[in-house]
């Protein structure tokens, strides 16, 4: 064994560790291996960087400005009204109607902006109908996963898988070549969601819970006048020196004062509205120079000034705020408004919220005005859960938009030409038909993809360059070549879906990919099934919250526990399996 491929074994272990363990981001996990073969030497800079203008990466970025174009049109919006009307008539209307646009439309748009755009929607359904989010969020969540794989442009990994094929001299993938297999998992899939949903979903009840269990921890505080606080800044009073209390806003001679920083100046009189952390709320009632309205919490909303109010939020993948903190970001004054409350996971954060790392998927409780809010969700730094309104759909642009989008995919899957071609024509389309200018364009791009589909590139490059593919592909050759081929591929799947589950799925695709043609060629079979079997175990994953980010994204609002994924989407993950160990061979015979 050669000490290019020692090394490249420890950098790929090291990889696997990191994202794992989820020091860092995906995207920054991904180009610190890039960076690490080429310090170490096993590739060169150009070949480390070729991920960058590898076809899938290329491809991608057009996509996503073809599939913004649609979605900024408002077309999917003017559906809104019909999908809410429907879902009303009862909860398996709603689970029906809710994982069939979702399934659809995530076959030929961007999965994250599709669920994106249906979890408002569906929230608005769920508080108007007392349904719980927490059994149909994530049905939305699963039937995207379904829809993408249905498709060439579905998801990222089915455009990747197709670039591997092609530059290893095989076929790449046409635009629906795959889809009679994937529908067939699809239905299975569905009917599992439809069947047993309402059963294994959970039950308990836990609408605006962030909410709720934010307002147990706020209070009214008028400040009197033996108070040692006053005239002093609120950075250096015993609220926040002590007790470590975020002032939401002062009460001043009848004007509401929500612009409250450390600087703020306190006063004789003051009617402060504060949120106390658990542990210091009992202590607040012995706080000398301080009364407490009522001795008892009070609302969040204000009825004195309108322009505030509270949102729920979350945010989405790719969102820039992810991996800073409230401190750094320096929210309240470039963001005019107030974090109230955070949840992460399954844990609501009210102390040293300043402090707290943002990760995608976590969910907000924020005060401020409405056109703050509009203005953040335009930059996709957040979506907002607490309300919906339907955008006004632009026919102008809506119209140009779909046919861009039909051709896109019409004259890649007639083979007229390359996917990468197709989709770079309908990107400039969209900008020189004006339905995107040039910088919604650049913003519709989803960069944190982009950069980690660069960066896990370099680990399918090394691989192949040090010969680590055909080394692992000779292993599992021998070890699994006394098989029939439906048993190894059935394994295959196994491997790579458990190995997405714990790590993103496009570095489970750039690793499995180069192994299994090597595999296919030692074996003296088709290298098609096996490619489609990684395909769709990379997409299909349903364990865990973090297996892929639209499983993140609906984990907070649907107020989900990290067993609830496994409760309902180990089974859906097994039957899968089982499923795709006899379809992908009788479509694509070895």
């Amino acid at each position: 064994m050669n000490i290019d491929l020692i090394i490249t074994f420890c950098i790929i272990g090291v990889g696997v560790f990191l994202f794992v363990r989820d020091y860092f981001s995906i995207d920054t996990t991904s180009i610190l291996i890039m960076a690490m073969f080429i310090v170490a030497g096993v590739l060169n800079p150009e070949e480390g960087f070729s991920g960058f203008n590898h076809p899938a990466t290329l491809t991608l970025g057009c996509i996503f400005v073809v599939s913004g174009g649609i979605f900024n049109s408002g077309l999917l919006d003017g559906l809104s009204d019909r999908i809410i009307k429907l879902a009303k008539i009862h909860y398996v209307v709603a689970l029906v109607v809710f994982c069939v646009i979702s399934g659809v439309f995530s076959a030929f748009i961007n999965d994250t902006a599709v669920v994106a755009l249906l979890l408002p929607i569906a929230l608005t359904v769920c508080r108007e109908t007392n349904i719980n989010p927490g059994r149909l969020l994530m049905p939305i969540s699963f039937a995207a996963l379904f829809g993408g794989t249905c498709t060439l442009i579905g998801t990222s990994t089915n455009i990747l898988i197709s670039s591997y094929a092609e530059e290893y001299g095989l076929e790449p993938f046409g635009m629906f070549e795959f889809s009679g297999a994937a529908l067939c998992l699809l239905i299975i899939g569905f009917a599992f969601m439809f069947v047993l949903g309402p059963i294994l979903l959970p039950k308990r009840q836990n609408s605006n819970e962030l909410t709720k269990k934010t307002e147990e921890y706020v209070a009214e505080l008028t400040i009197q006048e033996d108070c040692s606080d006053i005239n002093k800044p609120v950075l250096r009073s015993k609220l926040v020196e002590n007790y470590r209390i975020h002032i939401l806003s002062i009460l001043r001679e009848g004007v509401i004062d929500h612009q409250v920083g450390p600087d703020t100046i306190l006063h004789k009189g003051d009617v402060l509205k504060v949120i106390v952390p658990p542990i210091a709320f009992n202590k607040l009632l012995d706080l000398k120079g301080y009364k407490v309205k009522g001795n008892k919490q009070v609302k969040l909303n204000n009825k004195e000034d309108e322009s505030y109010k509270i949102y729920e939020v979350i945010i989405p993948f790719g969102s820039s705020l992810t991996e800073n903190s409230l401190k750094s970001l320096r929210f309240n004054r470039s963001f005019n408004m107030s974090v109230l409350a955070i949840r992460q996971r399954s844990e609501i954060i009210l102390d040293k919220l300043a402090k707290v790392k943002l990760k995608e998927g976590d969910m907000l409780l924020v005060l401020g005005k409405k056109e703050e809010i509009d203005n953040l969700e335009a930059l996709k730094l957040i979506v907002t859960l607490s309300e919906y309104k339907k955008k006004i759909t632009n026919y102008k642009k809506a119209i140009p938009a779909i046919l861009i989008g039909i051709g896109v995919v019409l004259v890649a899957s007639l083979n007229i030409t390359s996917i990468l071609i197709s989709a770079m024509i309908g990107a400039l389309l969209m900008v020189l038909t004006g339905v995107l200018k040039p910088v919604e364009a650049y913003n519709a791009v989803e960069w944190k993809v982009i950069f980690m589909m660069a960066g896990v590139l370099s680990m399918g490059t090394a691989l192949e360059k040090t010969g680590g593919a055909t080394m692992a592909a000779n292993f599992i050759e021998s070890t699994l070549g006394q098989y029939d081929a439906h048993i190894t591929l059935s394994l295959l799947y196994l491997v790579t879906f458990v190995s997405t589950n714990l790590i993103s799925s496009k570095a489970t695709a750039a690793l499995m990919a180069p192994i299994v043609i090597s595999l296919a060629s030692l074996m003296g079979v088709s290298d098609r099934p096996f490619l489609i079997a990684v395909m769709f175990a990379c997409s299909l994953t349903f364990m865990t919250p973090m297996s892929y980010p639209t499983n993140t994204m609906v984990y907070a609002p649907g107020n989900y526990k990290f067993n609830d994924f496994l409760r309902f989407g180990a089974p859906i993950n097994l039957i899968i399996w089982i499923a795709a160990t006899f379809i992908i061979p009788y479509f694509f015979p070895f």
